[in-house]
């Protein structure tokens, strides 16, 4: 259908934004944050027929002001480029950045834009974009992220929060550590193996919790008796020699990437060994363009990925690489991530698995009244 398209019909004309804020019903927290409400920056391609769509985090206070920077900066770079080249802009836009981040703010609007050139993309082919990235599978691995700080009995409310994942068909699960005392926390992880038994897998978060190597390596040889799949970020994230001097340290996997930025920042962690899996985030890197390069940089140190959060999006690059090694997911009823709010058709799991949605581009179909509802205005 696409090829009798005219030419001049397949150039973008028109970038929108949309800020949005979703309110959680109760504030959640893990190590080093509280938070009360999710901000997203929805952005819509328009080209002849077709609407490309993309989106990202912008925490709870700069959606309207990364909303404005593509609006300002991006936007008129993108009028009148060919839908059919999803990655053609990201060089033109990431050097933009130099003067004004090249992490961080301006990169998460690169990564919203450039998530929207390829479902513009896969819109205009009539394709989904898992099989134009070369699709290996059409299903993918899935663990249950949780494990929030809220009131309440911590061991209770983790026998309720993991039970819940096991009904739905979940063996392996995320909880987060750090927040509270090393011996809490250790119960904690108990408990879940407990739960899930030993041939469930338990992931723990600790989000930059501890300062300094040797904390974190005592916390980790604490709860070494449980089993953890991996230990995700330990430390603030630019430290890399002290991730790496943890690595060295202990038997269970680090993980980390979640929060750093484009290609440059992952040599960084494969050259100091620094971590045993990669988290790169498609909505945080710069996009689908960069996390595919991220990825395959790190098959050819057989490092896996397990890329973090926003689901929707990171099912098509896991399968389309064969090192992913799971997918993060959040149950929108234990309201912790709650962007599956602005979706009419939001992901499914069965059995710890996620399908790749069929349908042309990401697949993302998002229900106008929400959005309306939670627009910034």
């Amino acid at each position: 259908m696409s090829e009798h398209i005219p030419l001049a019909d397949l150039a973008i004309h028109r970038v929108r934004t949309i800020p949005v804020s979703v309110p959680l019903d109760s504030q959640v927290r893990w190590a080093t944050r509280a938070v009360t409400a999710r901000e997203f920056v929805l952005v819509f391609l328009e080209a002849g027929e077709h609407v490309g769509v993309g989106y990202t985090y912008a925490g709870m206070h700069t959606a309207r002001s990364m909303a404005a920077y593509i609006d300002d900066v991006i936007a008129p770079r993108l009028i009148s480029l060919s839908a059919r080249a999803p990655s053609r802009a990201w060089p033109d836009l990431f050097q933009e950045t130099l003067l004004v981040g090249r992490r961080g703010y301006a990169l998460r609007a690169i990564s919203a834009v450039d998530i929207a050139l390829w479902d513009l993309f896969g819109k205009v082919a009539g394709q989904p974009v898992y099989r134009l990235l070369g699709g290996v599978r059409d299903t993918v691995e899935a663990y249950a992220s949780g494990g929030y700080y809220r009131p309440g009995d911590p061991l209770e409310r983790i026998d309720r929060e993991i039970g819940r994942y096991l009904e739905l068909g979940f063996m392996d699960v995320k909880i987060k550590v750090g927040g509270i005392g090393p011996y809490e926390d250790a119960a904690r992880v108990e408990r879940v193996r407990q739960l899930i038994g030993r041939d469930g897998r338990v992931a723990l978060d600790a989000n930059n919790a501890w300062k300094t190597p040797a904390e974190a390596i005592r916390f980790i040889r604490m709860v070494e008796p449980f089993e953890p799949w991996w230990i995700e970020e330990p430390l603030m994230p630019d430290d890399i020699a002290g991730h790496a001097v943890i690595a060295a340290a202990v038997d269970i996997p680090i993980a980390t990437g979640e929060i750093h930025s484009s290609r440059w920042d992952f040599r960084q962690l494969i050259e100091a060994r620094a971590a045993d899996i990669l988290q790169p985030d498609a909505c945080v890197i710069g996009g689908v363009s960069e996390w595919m390069k991220v990825a395959h940089a790190a098959a050819v140190f057989d490092l896996p990925v397990a890329p973090h959060w926003n689901q929707e999006v990171h099912v098509h690059m896991s399968a389309a690489v064969a090192n992913c090694l799971t997918v993060e997911w959040f149950d929108v009823e234990q309201d912790i991530v709650n962007f599956e709010r602005l979706l009419a058709e939001p992901l499914r799991p069965s059995g710890g698995r996620i399908a790749v949605p069929d349908r042309p581009g990401m697949g993302l179909v998002f229900d106008d009244a929400a959005v309306d509802r939670y627009a910034v205005r």
